[in-house]
């Protein structure tokens, strides 16, 4: 009781303080619950979303992605809502047309799924870390995103290659294949180039476009020398 007394008179003068109203008070910390914010809560939360309208999404979302790459010019889309889907996506379908090469049954080095797995990640890596280094602004991430999805030309490129191969290897399939890589070549670097070029210093936007040029060059001459094992 001797306790209780004595805490009672220690905060016995609380009860006369008051707020001056000199002194402005403001603020608001009630939780709005209109209807517009259930609705921005709905936009955010997916764990009540069905299996099928979270995959239907993510693909609208990658065939978004194709879109801005078919038609290339200086946007974030790519580097806002990144991913790697479609760049894993591009690389299992480019490794699998350059399987059955002549050179793969006669050990002389020709693409195998692996080496292509590793050319196209492991360059990517390169072109990124070249990139930080030279003091771009774009994430790791976001740079492998549009260095994947503008493989999508040489992808394309692959594929009508081997149709092109299917009537013969003579010098106007060469000829065609030619044409069609090349074309393919310049598309996939302008893309990756209208992508990453305003994360780049101004000064140095060479010494960036030089590598991303190498690594699409190494794919489209895999591409153009690949020829179908009989």
């Amino acid at each position: 009781m001797a306790a209780s007394d004595e805490a009672s008179r220690q905060f016995a003068g609380l009860s006369d303080v008051s707020i001056s109203e000199d002194i402005p008070v403001e603020g608001d910390i009630s939780v709005p619950l209109g209807p517009s914010s259930r609705q921005r809560d709905d936009e955010f939360s997916t764990l009540d979303e069905p299996v099928k309208e979270t995959i239907l999404r993510d693909l609208r979302a990658v065939g978004s992605k194709f879109i801005h790459v078919l038609y290339p010019k200086r946007s974030t889309a790519l580097l806002r809502d990144w991913d790697l889907w479609g760049p894993l996506l591009l690389c299992v379908t480019l490794a699998l047309l350059l399987q059955g090469g002549a050179a793969d049954s006669d050990d002389q080095g020709g693409p195998q799924f692996a080496e292509v797995f590793v050319i196209v990640w492991f360059g990517s890596i390169i072109i990124t870390l070249n990139s930080k280094l030279l003091g771009g602004t774009i994430s790791f991430f976001q740079s492998l995103c549009v260095l994947g999805y503008c493989i999508m030309p040489l992808t394309a490129a692959m594929a009508v290659c081997r149709i092109v191969l299917v009537g013969g290897a003579g010098k106007v399939s060469f000829a065609v294949r030619l044409v069609v890589v090349t074309l393919s070549f310049g598309w996939s670097t302008f893309a990756s180039t209208a992508f990453l070029g305003d994360s780049q210093p101004p000064g140095r936007k060479a010494l960036v476009v030089y590598p991303v040029f190498l690594f699409y060059f190494v794919i489209g001459w895999m591409i153009l020398t690949f020829s179908p094992s009989q």
